[in-house]
């Protein structure tokens, strides 16, 4: 293989594994959002932010990503 297709898998495992932990972690952060907006309606701001959160993971992945290439 040569160089510059090696630098291609790896800011591709650095977005697309990063993407995935975002979205295992989204799910489980969206779910109990959900859970306790149904209890408490005011705390939609704070599910709304902690949901958001995960994304910044991605986001590193993508700088990586766009550094290596």
């Amino acid at each position: 293989m040569s160089p510059e297709g090696l630098k291609a898998i790896g800011a591709a495992l650095a977005v697309g594994l990063t993407g995935l932990a975002s979205a295992i972690a989204e799910k489980d952060i969206g779910t109990a959002a959900v859970g306790a907006m149904a209890e408490n309606e005011a705390l939609f701001g704070k599910g709304l932010i902690l949901t958001v959160i995960p994304e910044t993971i991605v986001i590193f992945g993508l700088v990586v990503a766009l550094l290596s290439l």
